[in-house]
């Protein structure tokens, strides 16, 4: 159930029955000359909504802003402060305690999200309201990533090309993806941006004149599908499991 769709009485009969909810979170900022600025919203919905097709379970609307103030240099990047955010989605989660939820799968595709969830999560845990925990789609299909791409790159690569290929291939700027791979950073691995075991970039900028990475040349529609059919799986799998769990068991340890 997409729960914004639904009137009043058919969301309570739904909340009788489940005890998940699934929240896509994203962005709304630069992802290259190629890809919309919803690329990350746009990927998260689409996983937690057709998850949710699958599994009994509810999908809140989507948190389109994030924490994205290192893509600040490129037209309409949208952000939010790391606190706000945080106190933004932990006041959201509870909401949903509040209506009978007791777990929660965040389900994220913006990687300036991931620590914030991960603290929110670990406040609601502490509080035991809620078990919350952040999942992410590329995360959860590395061998297929690694397989398909020789440079998949963390933002605005061939990973998420693919993917809105698939799902929204009227928002490609095709005749764009060659300069987005010429003008970008082609090449990113573990020692871009260091210097004597720093990191000494702050912004995507500092590394990538026009914000993105990896070599957006190898994407494609049916990559995409194919991602997005085994990331689907692994969320379902994910839902699944945490549904059949004892909440007690799903709060932290007493003390020994």
């Amino acid at each position: 159930m997409y729960l914004a769709d639904e009137a009043w009485p058919d969301i309570k009969s739904q909340l009788e029955s489940t005890s998940l909810a699934l929240v896509p979170l994203g962005s709304t900022e630069q992802h290259g000359p190629h890809l919309p600025a919803g690329t990350d919203h746009l990927i998260a919905e689409a996983f937690a909504r057709e998850a949710v097709s699958e599994v009994d379970a509810i999908c809140t609307p989507t948190i389109t802003i994030g924490v994205s103030s290192h893509h600040r240099q490129f037209s309409g990047t949208m952000w939010v402060e790391p606190n706000v955010f945080r106190d933004y989605v932990e006041s959201f989660t509870r909401n949903l305690a509040y209506h009978g939820i007791d777990r929660v799968i965040y389900v994220n595709a913006h990687g300036g999200n991931r620590e914030h969830l991960r603290e929110v999560g670990q406040r609601l845990r502490d509080d035991r309201i809620m078990y919350a925990i952040e999942w992410m789609w590329n995360d959860s299909i590395p061998d297929l990533v690694e397989e398909f791409f020789e440079q998949p790159g963390p933002h605005g690569g061939p990973k998420e090309t693919s993917l809105i290929q698939y799902l929204h291939e009227e928002l490609v700027h095709d005749n764009r993806i060659a300069s987005a791979k010429n003008d970008g950073l082609s090449n990113f691995n573990q020692q871009t941006g260091r210097k004597f075991g720093a990191r000494v970039f702050y912004d995507a900028i500092d590394n990538s004149k026009n914000g993105v990475f990896g070599d957006q040349t190898d994407a494609s529609a049916e990559k995409g599908m194919q991602l997005f059919e085994e990331a689907t799986q692994q969320l379902v799998n994910l839902s699944e499991w945490l549904i059949e769990q004892e909440f007690s068991s799903l709060m932290p340890a007493d003390p020994v």
